[in-house]
């Protein structure tokens, strides 16, 4: 039986939500990030602060809580030229995939996120990555992260489950079960709570705008990261029929 694990966090809609899914599932969590020298770096600085909050509103979540980690991965950045590493438009590239798309950051990530997991002793790497609304990144794919799971595990000789709460869910769909989980969290109208969390304190627009406050959080609005989040926001609130 899994008790421990280490979430890939960004500071961002599904990070956040991937975080507090973790909160719930197990006993011990910690929590990892890197510093690729990515424009939208005030995601690093947003990620600090939707950690104190998190302890803050919800006290069963923070006995739970535990090491943050930070790493320099600045090589990624010096070898990648997308428009997350440059100050480039975003476009659709010759290979159909976006000029988003920062060849091997997912990979690096999910080995050094092991890499703790080894020394830390953590049983379970939770990641936000998803087929099911996304922006084509082959290191995304469900397979991509079964093929990694057994690399790691088998490189590292200790078994690891690489867990995907988001691979078959929209951003809709995020937003509704980020409120479940709150709801879940023995905080009254916890749901309410977390997804006004998430609207004002994680960073998700790739231009790293904190300047333009929307109902669904900060950003420019236009960038690819702010329509996704927008329209997923806008089915969550919709009313029902």
């Amino acid at each position: 039986m899994h008790t421990s694990a280490l979430v890939l966090f960004s500071g961002g809609q599904d990070s956040t939500t991937c975080l507090a899914h973790a909160l719930e599932r197990y006993q011990r969590v910690e929590t990892i990030a890197f510093d690729y020298r990515q424009r939208h770096s005030v995601e690093l600085d947003a990620r600090r602060v939707v950690l104190q909050e998190i302890r803050k509103q919800f006290p069963a979540w923070t006995l739970k809580l535990g090491e943050d980690h930070l790493l320099d991965l600045a090589v990624l950045g010096a070898v990648s030229e997308t428009s997350l590493t440059r100050d480039t438009a975003f476009k659709m590239e010759a290979s159909g995939l976006p000029n988003t798309f920062v060849p091997g950051r997912n990979l690096l990530f999910l080995t050094l996120a092991a890499a703790v997991a080894y020394r830390r002793d953590l049983q379970v790497i939770v990641t936000g990555v998803c087929e099911a609304d996304f922006s084509g990144y082959p290191d995304c794919r469900d397979d991509t992260m079964k093929a990694m799971q057994l690399a790691l595990s088998l490189g590292m000789d200790k078994r690891y489950l690489i867990e995907t709460p988001l691979m078959w869910i929209d951003k809709a769909a995020t937003w509704a079960m980020a409120f479940d989980l709150g709801q879940r969290s023995g905080v009254a109208q916890g749901g309410q709570k977390l997804v006004d969390l998430i609207v004002e304190h994680t960073h998700t627009c790739y231009l790293g705008d904190r300047t333009h406050r929307h109902v669904w959080g900060y950003g420019c609005g236009a960038c690819p990261a702010c329509e996704l989040r927008k329209r997923g926001f806008d089915r969550f609130a919709a009313p029902a029929d």
